[in-house]
Protein backbone atom coordinates (compact mmCIF):
# COMPACT_ATOMS: atom_id res chain seq x y z
CA UNK A 1 0.00 0.00 0.00
CA UNK A 2 2.62 2.34 0.82
CA UNK A 3 4.68 1.66 -2.41
CA UNK A 4 0.62 2.16 -4.73
CA UNK A 5 0.57 5.80 -2.22
CA UNK A 6 4.40 6.75 -3.46
CA UNK A 7 3.99 5.71 -7.22
CA UNK A 8 0.95 8.69 -7.92
CA UNK A 9 -1.48 8.74 -10.64
CA UNK A 10 -1.17 6.86 -13.82
CA UNK A 11 0.79 3.54 -11.86
CA UNK A 12 -2.24 1.63 -13.17
CA UNK A 13 -0.62 -1.84 -11.80
CA UNK A 14 -0.45 -0.64 -8.38
CA UNK A 15 -3.71 0.79 -7.77
CA UNK A 16 -4.12 2.46 -4.01
CA UNK A 17 -6.68 0.12 -2.82
CA UNK A 18 -6.41 -2.71 0.00
CA UNK A 19 -8.41 -5.22 -1.15
CA UNK A 20 -7.09 -5.23 -5.24
CA UNK A 21 -3.22 -5.32 -3.78
CA UNK A 22 -4.44 -8.69 -1.38
CA UNK A 23 -5.92 -10.16 -4.24
CA UNK A 24 -2.64 -9.51 -6.16
CA UNK A 25 -0.45 -10.86 -3.66
CA UNK A 26 -2.29 -14.29 -3.25
CA UNK A 27 -2.16 -14.36 -7.17
CA UNK A 28 0.99 -14.33 -7.03
CA UNK A 29 1.94 -16.71 -4.06
CA UNK A 30 -0.38 -18.99 -6.54
CA UNK A 31 1.62 -18.28 -9.32
CA UNK A 32 4.94 -19.11 -7.16
CA UNK A 33 3.43 -22.63 -5.94
CA UNK A 34 1.81 -23.81 -9.15
CA UNK A 35 -1.38 -23.65 -7.72
CA UNK A 36 -3.16 -22.32 -11.14
CA UNK A 37 -5.18 -24.08 -13.63
CA UNK A 38 -3.23 -22.62 -16.26
CA UNK A 39 0.65 -21.50 -16.14
CA UNK A 40 -0.48 -18.51 -18.60
CA UNK A 41 -2.74 -16.98 -15.88
CA UNK A 42 0.32 -16.05 -13.82
CA UNK A 43 1.19 -13.18 -12.50
CA UNK A 44 4.47 -13.29 -10.46
CA UNK A 45 5.33 -10.13 -8.03
CA UNK A 46 8.60 -9.46 -6.59
CA UNK A 47 9.52 -7.23 -3.57
CA UNK A 48 12.74 -5.58 -2.77
CA UNK A 49 13.64 -5.55 0.45
CA UNK A 50 16.83 -3.50 2.35
CA UNK A 51 18.78 -6.70 3.94
CA UNK A 52 20.02 -4.29 6.87
CA UNK A 53 17.18 -2.96 7.95
CA UNK A 54 14.69 -5.61 6.49
CA UNK A 55 12.10 -2.17 4.76
CA UNK A 56 10.21 -2.88 1.92
CA UNK A 57 11.91 -0.55 -0.44
CA UNK A 58 10.29 -1.49 -4.40
CA UNK A 59 8.74 -3.91 -6.85
CA UNK A 60 8.70 -4.87 -10.05
CA UNK A 61 6.24 -8.05 -11.74
CA UNK A 62 5.81 -10.08 -14.76
CA UNK A 63 2.66 -11.07 -15.57
CA UNK A 64 2.96 -14.56 -18.02
CA UNK A 65 -0.12 -13.94 -20.26
CA UNK A 66 -1.99 -10.65 -21.22
CA UNK A 67 -5.16 -10.94 -22.94
CA UNK A 68 -5.92 -14.05 -21.96
CA UNK A 69 -8.51 -13.40 -18.32
CA UNK A 70 -9.85 -10.08 -19.70
CA UNK A 71 -8.54 -7.82 -23.21
CA UNK A 72 -5.61 -5.89 -23.28
CA UNK A 73 -6.55 -2.48 -25.44
CA UNK A 74 -3.80 -0.48 -27.17
CA UNK A 75 -3.29 2.20 -29.92
CA UNK A 76 -1.75 1.21 -32.86
CA UNK A 77 0.13 3.98 -34.74
CA UNK A 78 -0.68 2.87 -38.64
CA UNK A 79 0.77 5.31 -41.33
CA UNK A 80 -1.36 6.05 -44.30
CA UNK A 81 -0.26 7.02 -47.97
CA UNK A 82 -2.29 9.66 -49.06
CA UNK A 83 -2.08 10.62 -53.04
CA UNK A 84 -3.71 12.16 -55.82
CA UNK A 85 -3.03 12.84 -59.29
CA UNK A 86 -5.32 15.27 -59.82
CA UNK A 87 -3.97 17.51 -57.61
CA UNK A 88 -0.55 17.24 -59.50
CA UNK A 89 1.01 14.49 -57.47
CA UNK A 90 0.39 15.23 -54.25
CA UNK A 91 1.64 12.75 -51.84
CA UNK A 92 1.96 12.80 -47.54
CA UNK A 93 1.55 10.37 -45.22
CA UNK A 94 -1.14 10.31 -42.33
CA UNK A 95 -0.57 8.68 -39.05
CA UNK A 96 -3.98 7.40 -37.21
CA UNK A 97 -4.71 5.80 -34.19
CA UNK A 98 -6.55 2.28 -33.75
CA UNK A 99 -7.59 0.03 -31.06
CA UNK A 100 -5.80 -3.07 -30.96
CA UNK A 101 -5.89 -6.19 -28.64
CA UNK A 102 -3.23 -8.30 -30.61
CA UNK A 103 -1.03 -8.99 -27.49
CA UNK A 104 -3.20 -11.73 -26.65
CA UNK A 105 -1.25 -15.02 -24.63
CA UNK A 106 2.66 -12.42 -24.85
CA UNK A 107 4.56 -11.63 -21.42
CA UNK A 108 4.80 -8.55 -19.86
CA UNK A 109 6.90 -7.08 -17.44
CA UNK A 110 6.04 -4.02 -15.20
CA UNK A 111 5.21 -2.75 -12.00
CA UNK A 112 8.64 -1.27 -11.45
CA UNK A 113 8.81 1.50 -9.02
CA UNK A 114 11.42 1.95 -6.21
CA UNK A 115 11.29 4.32 -3.43
CA UNK A 116 12.90 7.49 -4.12
CA UNK A 117 15.22 7.25 -1.41
CA UNK A 118 16.97 3.74 -2.94
CA UNK A 119 17.50 4.44 -6.74
CA UNK A 120 20.41 3.99 -7.76
CA UNK A 121 23.56 2.25 -6.95
CA UNK A 122 22.07 -0.56 -8.98
CA UNK A 123 18.61 -1.25 -7.29
CA UNK A 124 16.52 -0.74 -10.36
CA UNK A 125 18.93 -2.68 -12.45
CA UNK A 126 18.55 -5.43 -9.93
CA UNK A 127 14.83 -4.70 -9.58
CA UNK A 128 14.38 -5.17 -13.39
CA UNK A 129 16.51 -7.89 -14.01
CA UNK A 130 15.23 -10.24 -11.24
CA UNK A 131 12.10 -10.65 -13.89
CA UNK A 132 14.27 -11.85 -16.40
CA UNK A 133 16.36 -14.28 -14.46
CA UNK A 134 13.00 -15.24 -12.86
CA UNK A 135 11.36 -16.21 -16.66
CA UNK A 136 14.97 -17.87 -17.47
CA UNK A 137 14.11 -20.59 -13.85
CA UNK A 138 10.81 -21.77 -15.73
CA UNK A 139 10.90 -20.85 -19.69
CA UNK A 140 7.92 -22.57 -20.44
CA UNK A 141 5.58 -20.68 -17.76
CA UNK A 142 6.14 -17.34 -20.23
CA UNK A 143 5.28 -16.07 -24.06
CA UNK A 144 7.69 -15.55 -26.43
CA UNK A 145 7.20 -12.11 -27.20
CA UNK A 146 7.58 -9.94 -23.88
CA UNK A 147 6.63 -6.27 -23.74
CA UNK A 148 6.54 -3.10 -20.83
CA UNK A 149 4.09 -0.65 -20.82
CA UNK A 150 5.64 2.33 -19.93
CA UNK A 151 3.48 5.51 -18.13
CA UNK A 152 2.38 8.24 -20.19
CA UNK A 153 2.57 11.93 -19.19
CA UNK A 154 0.65 12.72 -16.62
CA UNK A 155 1.10 15.62 -14.36
CA UNK A 156 1.05 15.12 -10.27
CA UNK A 157 -2.72 16.18 -10.60
CA UNK A 158 -3.39 13.17 -12.43
CA UNK A 159 -4.36 14.98 -15.45
CA UNK A 160 -3.18 13.90 -18.82
CA UNK A 161 -3.05 15.65 -21.86
CA UNK A 162 -3.59 12.85 -24.05
CA UNK A 163 -6.83 11.78 -22.26
CA UNK A 164 -8.22 15.31 -22.06
CA UNK A 165 -7.82 15.99 -25.44
CA UNK A 166 -8.99 12.45 -27.07
CA UNK A 167 -10.57 9.87 -24.21
CA UNK A 168 -12.67 12.48 -22.21
CA UNK A 169 -14.69 12.78 -25.13
CA UNK A 170 -15.64 9.48 -25.26
CA UNK A 171 -15.12 8.16 -21.69
CA UNK A 172 -16.95 11.13 -19.93
CA UNK A 173 -14.78 11.28 -16.65
CA UNK A 174 -11.53 12.05 -15.33
CA UNK A 175 -8.20 10.42 -16.14
CA UNK A 176 -7.51 8.72 -12.14
CA UNK A 177 -11.62 7.39 -12.58
CA UNK A 178 -10.85 6.20 -15.84
CA UNK A 179 -7.27 4.71 -14.41
CA UNK A 180 -8.90 3.40 -11.53
CA UNK A 181 -11.29 1.17 -13.58
CA UNK A 182 -8.77 0.11 -15.74
CA UNK A 183 -7.40 -1.00 -12.60
CA UNK A 184 -10.15 -2.80 -10.49
CA UNK A 185 -12.70 -4.33 -13.25
CA UNK A 186 -12.12 -6.47 -16.29
CA UNK A 187 -12.22 -3.05 -18.54
CA UNK A 188 -15.84 -4.18 -20.23
CA UNK A 189 -16.32 -0.29 -20.09
CA UNK A 190 -13.49 0.20 -22.18
CA UNK A 191 -15.30 -1.99 -25.01
CA UNK A 192 -18.44 -0.21 -24.29
CA UNK A 193 -17.19 3.38 -24.94
CA UNK A 194 -13.80 3.37 -26.71
CA UNK A 195 -14.40 4.89 -30.64
CA UNK A 196 -13.93 1.73 -32.88
CA UNK A 197 -12.50 3.82 -35.97
CA UNK A 198 -9.21 5.10 -36.87
CA UNK A 199 -8.29 8.53 -35.00
CA UNK A 200 -6.31 10.61 -36.92
CA UNK A 201 -3.41 12.62 -35.26
CA UNK A 202 -2.74 15.09 -37.05
CA UNK A 203 -6.68 16.25 -35.85
CA UNK A 204 -5.83 16.02 -32.06
CA UNK A 205 -4.52 19.02 -30.23
CA UNK A 206 -1.03 19.33 -30.34
CA UNK A 207 -0.52 19.10 -27.01
CA UNK A 208 -1.97 15.94 -27.41
CA UNK A 209 0.22 14.70 -30.36
CA UNK A 210 3.25 15.51 -28.48
CA UNK A 211 3.08 13.24 -25.56
CA UNK A 212 1.90 10.29 -27.61
CA UNK A 213 4.66 7.65 -27.11
CA UNK A 214 6.42 10.02 -24.57
CA UNK A 215 7.16 7.71 -20.96
CA UNK A 216 6.34 9.89 -17.58
CA UNK A 217 9.42 11.77 -16.11
CA UNK A 218 9.89 9.11 -13.33
CA UNK A 219 9.84 5.88 -16.13
CA UNK A 220 12.97 7.42 -18.16
CA UNK A 221 15.36 5.17 -16.00
CA UNK A 222 12.83 2.30 -16.63
CA UNK A 223 12.92 3.36 -20.03
CA UNK A 224 16.60 3.15 -20.63
CA UNK A 225 17.06 -0.17 -18.54
CA UNK A 226 14.19 -1.71 -21.44
CA UNK A 227 16.19 -0.62 -24.33
CA UNK A 228 19.71 -1.78 -22.91
CA UNK A 229 17.39 -5.19 -22.81
CA UNK A 230 16.98 -5.05 -26.41
CA UNK A 231 13.42 -3.84 -25.60
CA UNK A 232 12.20 -1.70 -29.30
CA UNK A 233 9.20 0.59 -29.31
CA UNK A 234 5.92 -1.23 -31.37
CA UNK A 235 4.49 1.78 -32.20
CA UNK A 236 1.67 1.22 -29.75
CA UNK A 237 0.52 3.40 -26.98
CA UNK A 238 -1.43 3.26 -24.06
CA UNK A 239 -5.34 4.04 -24.74
CA UNK A 240 -5.53 6.53 -21.89
CA UNK A 241 -2.02 8.62 -21.02
CA UNK A 242 -0.32 7.64 -24.85
CA UNK A 243 2.55 5.86 -23.10
CA UNK A 244 4.50 3.75 -25.23
CA UNK A 245 4.50 0.32 -25.20
CA UNK A 246 7.90 -1.83 -26.52
CA UNK A 247 8.79 -5.43 -27.04
CA UNK A 248 11.19 -7.97 -27.44
CA UNK A 249 11.40 -11.71 -28.22
CA UNK A 250 12.28 -13.71 -24.66
CA UNK A 251 15.31 -15.22 -26.62
CA UNK A 252 16.71 -11.70 -27.00
CA UNK A 253 16.64 -10.67 -23.84
CA UNK A 254 20.41 -9.82 -22.66
CA UNK A 255 20.24 -11.17 -19.30
CA UNK A 256 18.59 -14.16 -20.37
CA UNK A 257 21.29 -14.63 -22.93
CA UNK A 258 24.23 -13.63 -20.85
CA UNK A 259 23.09 -15.37 -17.56
CA UNK A 260 24.16 -19.00 -16.62
CA UNK A 261 23.85 -21.55 -14.21
CA UNK A 262 26.53 -22.33 -12.45
CA UNK A 263 27.63 -23.82 -8.85
CA UNK A 264 28.01 -21.33 -5.96
CA UNK A 265 30.80 -21.55 -3.12
CA UNK A 266 31.87 -19.60 -0.37
CA UNK A 267 34.77 -17.65 -0.30
CA UNK A 268 36.40 -14.19 0.12
CA UNK A 269 35.97 -12.20 -3.08
CA UNK A 270 36.38 -8.76 -1.73
CA UNK A 271 39.94 -9.12 -1.68
CA UNK A 272 40.10 -10.35 -5.09
CA UNK A 273 40.73 -8.15 -8.61
CA UNK A 274 39.40 -10.64 -10.60
CA UNK A 275 35.59 -9.99 -8.95
CA UNK A 276 33.34 -8.71 -10.96
CA UNK A 277 29.85 -7.26 -9.75
CA UNK A 278 26.73 -8.66 -11.08
CA UNK A 279 23.29 -10.75 -9.78
CA UNK A 280 22.50 -14.10 -8.31
CA UNK A 281 19.27 -15.70 -8.46
CA UNK A 282 18.27 -19.23 -6.69
CA UNK A 283 16.83 -20.39 -10.21
CA UNK A 284 13.86 -22.28 -9.00
CA UNK A 285 10.35 -21.58 -7.50
CA UNK A 286 8.41 -21.23 -5.42
CA UNK A 287 11.38 -19.38 -3.38
CA UNK A 288 12.68 -17.72 -6.24
CA UNK A 289 15.12 -14.61 -4.95
CA UNK A 290 17.67 -12.25 -6.51
CA UNK A 291 20.69 -10.51 -5.15
CA UNK A 292 23.49 -8.34 -6.08
CA UNK A 293 26.85 -9.62 -5.42
CA UNK A 294 30.28 -9.82 -6.16
CA UNK A 295 31.31 -12.78 -7.42
CA UNK A 296 34.79 -14.83 -8.60
CA UNK A 297 34.42 -17.37 -11.64
CA UNK A 298 36.41 -20.34 -11.42
CA UNK A 299 35.79 -22.86 -13.90
CA UNK A 300 33.19 -22.59 -16.34
CA UNK A 301 30.37 -24.14 -13.73
CA UNK A 302 31.75 -22.95 -10.71
CA UNK A 303 31.61 -20.12 -8.67
CA UNK A 304 32.78 -17.87 -5.58
CA UNK A 305 31.21 -15.07 -3.29
CA UNK A 306 30.99 -14.35 -0.19
CA UNK A 307 29.02 -15.96 2.37
CA UNK A 308 26.31 -12.82 3.36
CA UNK A 309 24.70 -14.19 -0.02
CA UNK A 310 23.90 -17.43 0.91
CA UNK A 311 21.86 -16.05 3.82
CA UNK A 312 19.92 -13.50 1.49
CA UNK A 313 19.16 -15.92 -0.80
CA UNK A 314 18.42 -18.87 1.52
CA UNK A 315 20.69 -21.35 -0.24
CA UNK A 316 23.78 -23.51 0.92
CA UNK A 317 27.52 -23.71 -0.52
CA UNK A 318 27.18 -25.85 -3.38
CA UNK A 319 23.87 -25.40 -5.12
CA UNK A 320 23.04 -24.58 -7.82
CA UNK A 321 22.51 -20.49 -9.15
CA UNK A 322 21.88 -18.58 -12.31
CA UNK A 323 24.39 -15.35 -12.70
CA UNK A 324 24.60 -12.71 -14.32
CA UNK A 325 27.85 -10.43 -14.99
CA UNK A 326 28.45 -7.07 -15.67
CA UNK A 327 30.47 -6.21 -18.44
Amino acid sequence: MELAELSGPGFTSLPVDEGILKDRLKKSEDAFHSRLQRIEYGKYLLMMDNTETGEVVGCSAVKAGVGIDQPFFNYRIITLAQASHAAGNLRFDMDALVLTNEYVGCTEVGTLFLKANHRGGGAGRLAAQSRYLMMAAAPDRFGEKVLAELRGVVDENGMSPFWECLGRHFFRMDFTEADRLSATTDNQFICDLMPKYPVYVDLLPPEAREVIGRCHSDGVGAYKLLQWEGFEFDRTVDIFDGGPLVATQKRHLRTIQESRVVKLEAGDVESSTEARKGLVSTDKYPDFRACQAQILCQEDDVAITSKDIFEQLKIKPGDKVRIWLRS
